[in-house]
Formats: structure tokens, sequence, C-alpha cells
């Protein structure tokens, strides 16, 4: 695929976007509703279940959050229990590299390529990203904490940071030039993973999210915030939300409820191609083979 400027959605193609979307998000519920695991909208999504009860307009994916232990187990029940093969949970392991710090889910009866991932050999269906949420510790473990964050975030997307400032962006592209085989970078960063995530909620006052990028970073939440969920009016459905929804958004958001500036009304993700219509190619890396997804009703 080229290398050419992202393309631009209206809103009628965002729209049905939207709609297909549901699909994956009422999979995705009845399946953590089934096992047990706990899950709430975060970002753009929980602020349009209050703002629009739905999609903010201009919004062209669905995030989450799941506390470290129920992320953990979702990958693995998914791929034991899951039992329709259009929704795939995704997260770099041995067998896929995706290029996300974070894991996703992929339904594969459409075709979606962002831009950071044209030259990355992955189902590029549409996409929910599911957010871990961490145990946040005090004083030098909190610091420590970011700092392997940060190398886990480097070490396994593989891309030098642009926006953080000329420090990180030299640093980074010091040390990935220092460790640049496939094998070494992923024993950095499975190694960073356990010390970053080593401290339970339970165990903590406050929770943290890590893998969203420095500015959420370092939020601290008060992990009341996060005990429940409560549910709450989505596109015509009822979906989780963080019991301490408002806290929570005031903090990562301020004023939630103003509407943003037009220019700012847009979608955040850039995208190479988008055919919601085409099932996406799925290699079968067990078989050694490409294999396509099959369309469902």
């Amino acid at each position: 695929m080229d290398s050419s400027p992202p393309i631009k959605l209206d809103l009628n193609t965002i729209r049905r976007l939207q709609l297909k979307q549901l699909d994956m998000l009422k999979y995705f519920k009845s399946f953590c509703d089934e096992h047990g695991l706990l899950f709430y909208f975060c970002g753009g999504c929980c602020i349009g279940t209050l703002r629009n009860k739905g999609f903010i307009p201009w919004d062209d994916d669905i995030d989450v959050f799941m506390p470290r232990d129920d992320y953990e187990k979702l990958p693995k029940l998914w791929k034991k229990y899951s039992k329709d093969p259009r929704f795939l949970c995704l997260k770099t392991d041995d067998e896929i590299f995706t290029g996300n710090i974070f894991t996703t889910i992929v339904d594969t009866s459409s075709t979606c390529v962002k831009t950071n991932q044209v030259n990355i050999d992955v189902p590029h269906g549409l996409v929910m990203d599911v957010f871990p949420l961490d145990g946040c510790p005090k004083g030098f473990k909190r610091k420590m904490q970011k700092i392997w964050a940060m190398v886990y975030g480097l070490f396994l997307s593989e891309v030098v940071p642009q926006n953080h400032g000329a420090v990180m962006r030299l640093g980074g592209k010091v040390l990935l030039g220092v460790f640049h085989s496939r094998k070494l970078r992923t024993k950095i960063w499975r190694f960073a993973e356990k010390k970053m995530s080593q401290y339970k909620i339970d165990d903590c006052d406050c929770i943290t999210e890590l893998c969203a990028g420095p500015k959420y970073m370092g939020l601290e939440y008060p992990k009341e915030i996060f005990e429940s969920a409560c549910l709450k009016e989505f596109e015509g459905m009822m979906m989780p939300i963080p019991a301490g929804y408002d806290n929570y958004l005031k903090m990562a958001f301020g004023d939630y409820m103003k509407l943003p500036p037009k220019n700012c009304r847009v979608p955040h993700h850039d995208l190479a191609y988008l055919d919601l219509d085409t099932p996406c190619r799925v290699y079968d890396g067990k078989n050694n083979k490409t294999v396509y997804s099959t369309k469902t009703d």
C-alpha cells in the first residue's frame, strides 16, 4: 500500500462506521458478561454516553478500560471460548506484532487501515481499543513505574515518540538503534511490562493508565472511581461507564460536557484506507497461509 495522505471521512461515512462498530461492541459486552470481566467506556465513548447517549458525531472508534487482572485474562479467554471468527482479540506476543501497546478487538468483516499500520501484517479490520488500568504506587516507585511504562511503549511499538519533546525523541532513537533486534526488544518490553504492572490495585490508593501516552500516564485517579461500573444509555443499549465517571472525566478532560472548538470536531485517527463492505485479509500464521474472513449478516 502506498504512502498517500490520510483519507478524509465525512460525517455520513463516520456514522456508517459507528453503526457497524456496534456489532463488535455487542459481542464484546456479551463475552465479558459471560466470563465475568469488568470493563467500562473511557474517553470519547464515555463522554458520548453522557452528552449524546451514543457516539460523539465525529468519533471514529470505541475505547474501553479494563482492570489489569481482567485485561490479562481477556486474550486467553477469547482464544479458548470466542465462538465467532469474525471478531479477533489481538495483543502483540510471540505469534503476532500489532504495533499497538494495548489489546485490540478487531471486526474482520470490514477493511480499515490506519496510516501507522500500513506496513504491519495484521488483520486490518475495524478496531476497538482495550486499555489496562493499573495500581498506582507512591514516591520513587511511581517514578520508576512511569519510566518502565515508557520503555514498554518504545520497545513494543518500535516507534520513536514524535510529540513529547526533543529529549524523548532523541532518547528513543538512540535506544532503538542500540537494541535493534526484534528478539531483544521483545525481552525488554516483556520485562518492562512486568515491572510497570506489578502494583496491584487493591494495594494502592490510586489507579493509573499506562498505555495511553505520557499525558494520561501522569494522571492518578482515586481508585473508588473504577471500583464498579454503572449502566448508561448508548445507541439504544445500556453500556457500562465508571461509577465515578464525573471525577474521571473532569480529571482527564476538564469540562467534558462543553463542545470543543469546531476545528477539533474531527476524527483523531488517520486512515490510509477504508472499505466497510469488504472483509480484511487475515493471515493464518499457524498454517502459514493467507485466509479471508467470512462476511456475516
